[in-house]
């Protein structure tokens, strides 16, 4: 077994990588193509045409690439060592069905085309309402197997209910844009539905992140946990809430972006070992790395409609999870 890195030379390495990957995301556009010439261009010709391009085209999708990642790789690290299930990800507490329902339900009833804000605030109620349902199927002090049968339940729920929309949906047209929304994409999104989801984001980060030393004392056993001061129940509830708070709001405004919260954690947990509490950061890190790098690749083809994030991230990320599955059992026997 090869020796864990230093967590903070991990860390910088990963922040460094982010970085550029960050420069990337805006000054890159399809096929390839640097546009730092085309921005300079069109600078020279109308300085304030060519910054609202960069702040309203081209830095919302950059800015939320990291968002989304950093918050998926964050609670999927979070949720795996509360659960300590390594197959455990944020889907599973059924935050992320709830919000893709809310977000649905705006496009099913015609709300979106009041304005583009009302599919991250559907997405937000969305998400709450399922965290609400999580709490109330569980109870005050549930155990680690009742939350992770009521989050299957609300996710299997939600699923069938967004399927129901699909199939009821009004028009065809409508039924496709909640297909493509639901693919999961960071195209064409605002500045003003990225400062609207921040809040909850960084809201839910404290949460999860106000976690770690109990999370540790928590992979000694509860009883171990217990003795150190440390209450089962508050951790569970500021896990689970974090995680519902920020994986809500990243699906609310970019649809289902899969497997990276599963990937990121098992990636990092090989170089800076299996402690939660060091993984946190890492994986928030190697998560917006993961989703800045998935959206570049989306770009590649010059010709054609614009691959989406969510499809290339499962692409990624279902060969990892079957063997990961297949290493699990192996271990088992």
């Amino acid at each position: 077994m090869t020796r864990p890195l230093n967590t903070w030379l991990v860390s910088a390495t990963l922040a460094f990588l982010v970085a550029l990957l960050f420069a990337l995301s805006v000054y890159l556009g399809r096929g390839g193509e640097l546009l730092a010439d085309k921005f300079r261009t069109m600078s020279e010709i109308d300085r304030d045409l060519a910054w609202l391009v960069l702040t309203e085209v081209r830095l919302p999708r950059a800015v939320l690439g990291l968002l989304v990642g950093a918050t998926l790789g964050l609670t999927g690290a979070g949720l795996q060592g509360l659960l300590r299930n390594p197959l455990a990800e944020p889907g599973l507490i059924g935050a992320s069905g709830g919000a893709a329902l809310g977000a649905v339900l705006v496009f099913y009833f015609g709300a979106a085309v009041g304005s583009v804000m009302f599919v991250p605030i559907g997405g937000i109620l969305g998400a709450l309402a399922a965290l609400a349902t999580l709490y109330l199927l569980a109870g005050r002090n549930p155990s680690i197997v009742t939350i992770i049968l009521a989050g299957v339940a609300i996710s299997a729920f939600t699923g069938a209910l967004t399927s129901l929309a699909l199939n009821l949906s009004p028009s065809p047209y409508a039924a496709l844009e909640i297909v493509f929304w639901m693919l999961g994409s960071l195209t064409d999104r605002s500045m003003a539905q990225v400062w609207f989801v921040i809040p909850f984001m960084c809201a839910g980060w404290l949460l999860v992140a106000s976690t770690a030393r109990a999370l540790d004392a928590l992979s000694l056993g509860e009883d171990t946990a217990a003795t150190l001061g440390f209450s089962r129940r508050s951790v569970t509830l500021r896990a689970i809430a974090g995680t519902g708070l920020a994986v809500g709001a990243a699906v609310s405004v970019t649809g289902v972006i899969g497997f990276v919260g599963l990937v990121v954690p098992h990636l990092m947990r090989s170089l800076v070992g299996p402690r939660p509490a060091s993984l946190l950061l890492p994986s928030a890190l190697a998560g917006a790395a993961l989703v800045l790098a998935a959206d570049l690749l989306v770009r590649i083809p010059v010709n054609g409609p614009e691959p989406k994030l969510g499809v290339v991230t499962a692409l990624i990320g279902a060969p990892f999870f079957l063997w990961l599955i297949l290493k699990t059992r192996k271990e088992a026997q």
